[in-house]
């Protein structure tokens, strides 16, 4: 009896570390796009290397960007 204790006991914190790395997980993209957009707005002089012309992928913009993109796996995940 004691084993089925332990065993539901043991399983309680997996379940709840799932839960917190699938909403960890659905956070990132956003974040990462909230980021780009921030970048984009903030003065060439605060960042930390400036693009050399519009659409260079030199910059944290595109850098945000395709961060963004690649974390959306969870999010596509949720519309199949």
């Amino acid at each position: 009896m004691s084993d089925q204790t332990t065993s539901i006991v043991s399983a309680r914190p997996r379940r709840q570390g799932e839960a917190v790395a699938r909403w960890l997980s659905l956070a990132a993209a956003p974040t990462f796009a909230i980021m780009a957009l921030l970048a984009a707005a903030a003065p060439s002089d605060m960042l930390c290397a400036t693009m050399r012309g519009e659409f260079s992928l030199q910059g944290m913009v595109p850098m945000y960007a395709l961060m963004s993109a690649f974390h959306l796996a969870p999010w596509l995940r949720l519309l199949r």
